[in-house]
């Protein structure tokens, strides 16, 4: 896709396809905005690899949760690219992120607070039973609450196996003005430990590659803008994700149309 980085004029024909739908601004929102701001696809396109022509792999890891089937492999390629292949029975994804336009790795854990409260429930149940049938004259083994016991023991035992696998760690990958989600890998305990020298490696690359940006704020947008209409094309991101992550971006581009993107009242174009 050729640009050159310069807004063009009006009476160029836009293709269809990257023009978003422009609303007729109030008067109190073109008071606000004395010019349409654009951002162009533009020239300088750093060729994305293929996953088939990379020539240097600088680290790679491939992760199967044990509660979960799908395989994600990741490798870090050409310095700054992250080929990404997800493979289950149902599907095979496979795509490259620029790692220009990708913040650093976050981390997220989520507990299952709710059947860790539904296991101590069942333990102190079974927890209560046990000493009314050990403060009683009959044998345990004869007692008629044995076996109500025996369930609650089961019970909280069943309840402890869900709260661990409902106990989830992500590792998750968002563009850095879009904030458009570009990866997620969640499994359970002990996901952070087995990606953690690999994501150690991916922050240093992605460091790295933060410096290879362009020269102006401007171009790195305009850069960004394309990175995400890429991935769009290639099924990475919905169009929802796509749009959101556009209004981030031109809020970003134009911080004096910020106010009107925010409520609505105008869209603005975006032109090849």
């Amino acid at each position: 896709m050729q640009s050159s980085g310069r807004a063009r004029p009006s009476s160029s024909a836009p293709r269809p396809e990257l023009l978003a739908p422009i609303h007729p601004p109030s008067r109190a929102s073109a008071a606000q905005m004395p010019r349409t701001e654009h951002i162009l696809l533009e020239s300088d396109v750093r060729q994305v690899p293929d996953l088939r022509d990379a020539r240097t792999v600088h680290a790679r890891i491939e992760f199967r949760s044990r509660l979960r089937r799908p395989i994600l492999q990741l490798e870090i390629i050409d310095y700054y690219y992250l080929s990404v292949r997800l493979r289950s029975r149902a599907m095979l994804l496979e795509y490259v992120l620029d790692l220009r336009f990708v913040d650093a790795p976050r981390r997220l854990r989520h507990i299952s607070w709710r059947w860790i409260g539904v296991s101590l429930l069942f333990m102190a149940v079974a927890f209560g039973i046990a000493s009314r049938i050990g403060a009683s004259m009959t044998p345990w083994w004869r007692h008629d609450w044995l076996m109500l016991c025996v369930a609650a023991i089961g019970a909280w035992a069943l309840a402890v196996l869900v709260a661990v696998y409902r106990t989830t760690e992500t590792v998750s990958l968002v563009s850095t003005i879009g904030a458009a989600r570009l990866l997620d890998c969640t499994g359970g305990l002990g996901t952070f430990r087995v990606f953690r020298h690999f994501m150690a490696k991916l922050a240093a690359h992605i460091r790295l590659a933060a410096r290879a940006r362009r020269s102006t704020r401007a171009e790195h947008l305009r850069d960004e803008m394309r990175e995400h209409v890429r991935l769009k094309e290639i099924g990475v991101l919905s169009a929802g994700e796509y749009e959101k992550a556009k209004v981030r971006i031109l809020a970003q581009h134009s911080p004096a149309a910020q106010p009107a993107v925010a409520r609505g009242s105008t869209r603005l174009p975006l032109r090849a």
